[in-house]
């Protein structure tokens, strides 16, 4: 079985061979927890890809929130900062060892009309253990114009996960470790219960990459079994959950890779439903 939408991932010889082509632009998208006690940017700023600006989650995002979606104007300005216009093929990476803060960037230019964006396959692990090139030079991008528009079918909100709850009628599938869906681990967040949403399947999100092999993503056949074998129906509808809409991201890029491109992302995810009084919890 081959991926259905193979344009989604670009390898990293395709990368260095297109680093200086017109019109293609590189983000880092590296992004840790506070509790991993690495920096990001200052990572980003001893070595990155040559000609990759800095995506920050953390900033590029809805204000006093954890992370979550800005507005179009918010999206459109600090991306045409970047240098990113609408015309441009976006090539997304992290350091993460698999791409999972990637795929949240890869998700949020799509959710804000921007398709021609991509993974780097293995990202900044693969390219380093091949010995492609790095720098500390800071980007200084062209400013240039994106107009965001964005569309709320690939997002749900807490209301909406509330009524499917009762519904049903999407599967609702969380990216989190096995011990911290099933409540055995405590959440690390203050003020949050430990469980998950009533009713959902657990996919822990590094079982759709290959850390035996620098973090490349799994063919379409791994892919397929792994979700598969949750009891996941891949013919219905499918959100996909968290602990803050990072790594819920890549079980939705996973899943766009064998053609479903309808898969929604609970924004807020844990760091919303598991602190929130009056949701139910699962253990």
């Amino acid at each position: 079985m081959e991926y259905k939408n193979p344009q989604a991932l670009v390898s990293t010889e395709w990368l260095a061979d297109n680093l200086n082509a017109d019109g293609v632009r590189v983000v880092d998208a590296s992004y840790f927890l506070p509790s991993a006690k690495r920096d990001a940017r200052a990572e980003f700023a001893t070595q990155h890809i040559p000609g990759a600006v800095f995506f920050e989650i953390d900033d590029i995002c809805l204000p006093e929130s954890d992370h979550m979606l800005p507005d179009a104007d918010t999206f459109s300005a600090k991306v045409g900062a970047l240098g990113i216009g609408n015309g441009d093929k976006v090539v997304v990476y992290d350091s993460n060892n698999g791409g999972m803060a990637a795929a949240r960037v890869w998700w949020t230019f799509r959710v804000f009309g921007h398709d021609n964006v991509c993974l780097l396959n293995g990202s900044l692990k693969a390219w380093l253990a091949e010995g492609r090139p790095v720098t500390d030079e800071p980007p200084a991008p062209m400013p240039a114009t994106f107009a965001a528009v964005k569309s709320n079918a690939m997002v749900r909100t807490i209301e909406q996960m509330l009524a499917n709850v009762e519904s049903g009628a999407e599967q609702v599938i969380d990216a989190r470790s096995k011990d911290r869906f099933n409540g055995t681990e405590k959440d690390k967040r203050e003020g949050a219960r430990s469980g998950h949403i009533p009713g959902s399947l657990n996919i822990p999100f590094n079982t759709f990459f290959d850390k035996d092999r620098n973090c490349v993503m799994r063919d379409a056949d791994e892919l397929t079994q792994t979700i598969t074998a949750t009891g996941c129906d891949l013919t219905r509808p499918i959100t996909a959950s968290c602990g803050s809409g990072v790594t819920a991201s890549m079980l939705a890029f996973g899943l766009f890779l064998l053609g479903r491109e309808d898969v929604a992302v609970y924004d807020g995810s844990w760091s919303e439903w598991g602190i929130h009084p009056d949701t139910p919890v699962e253990t």
